[in-house]
């Protein structure tokens, strides 16, 4: 957009911003005293929430943002930040003219730490440029490093996916129970994602097993009934030996079972 903001002494502009959610729900809201609509979603408006500092710089240091707003909304409750629905979703402040709808944005990223005090919160903003800290360059090691049916790994994710239906709960042991095709061996490692409940749309990991039951590695400490749904993806422990008997993948392993460690630096010859 070719617009300049703020170039005449009166303008209709007000802030916004936008949070796409891990769980594939997103939220839009604006500093403007009436809903908004542009973009394809609704901006509500949210006065009591407002950017609290935004810093963009030219060169390749992270960008640094802060969101502070009182837990007043619907669309915003205390039990979906300490829930962790807000971790890790992408976030997009801009400006907008509300009355012609012009927008543009002036900083993206991720949400960061998430601090919670009563009845207001502040979000710490994490800069897409902190990617560009990051090495990209592969490190040795026994173990496959691609995800499991992720980039590298080649099989179909939909292939080692589940639909389960919830039969059992333990929330002394932190475990569950599900109806479903896979076998609780094969989601060791896996991933839980609820479709149904206190806990739709969040995702666990499968931690350990407790006879038949799943330990997750987040707390279940909502009540829970059984006939709840979840998508169960299995797991992979990564080795060679079960990406070749179980996935038939060896092809594809990402990893050196066989190079050298460092105990060979060590070693001294012998006399034969």
């Amino acid at each position: 957009m070719s617009r300049i903001w703020f170039a005449q002494p009166l303008e209709t502009v007000a802030t916004w911003w936008r949070i796409d959610r891990r769980d594939g729900v997103s939220l839009g809201f604006t500093t403007h005293d009436g809903d908004l609509w542009f973009d394809g979603l609704l901006h509500r408006a949210a006065p009591g929430m407002m950017p609290a500092a935004i810093r963009r710089s030219a060169g390749f240091d992270a960008d640094s943002a802060e969101v502070d707003g009182a837990i007043a909304h619907d669309s915003i409750s205390a039990d979906d930040l300490a829930a962790g629905r807000y971790d890790g979703a992408r976030v997009a402040v801009g400006l907008v003219d509300w009355q012609s709808l012009e927008h543009e944005a002036i900083y993206a990223g991720t949400i960061g730490s998430v601090t919670q005090d009563s009845d207001s919160f502040s979000a710490q903003l994490t800069s897409r440029k902190g990617d560009l800290a990051r090495d990209p360059v592969p490190r040795t090691s026994p173990c496959c490093r691609a995800d499991f049916c992720g980039q590298g790994c080649g099989l179909s994710a939909a292939r080692f996916t589940h639909e389960g239906v919830l039969t059992a709960f333990d929330g002394t042991h932190n475990a569950v129970a599900f109806n479903s095709t896979a076998t609780p061996a094969q989601l060791l490692g896996g991933e839980l994602r609820w479709l149904e409940g206190p806990y739709a749309g969040i995702a666990m990991t499968i931690v350990a097993l407790a006879g038949d039951a799943l330990v997750l590695d987040q707390p279940l400490d909502r009540a829970m009934s059984a006939g709840m749904r979840a998508r169960l993806k299995e797991g992979c422990d990564h080795t060679l030996a079960t990406c070749a008997s179980r996935f038939g993948n060896a092809v594809n392993f990402r990893g050196e079972p066989f190079l050298p460690g460092n105990d060979m630096v060590i070693r001294y010859g012998l006399p034969s």
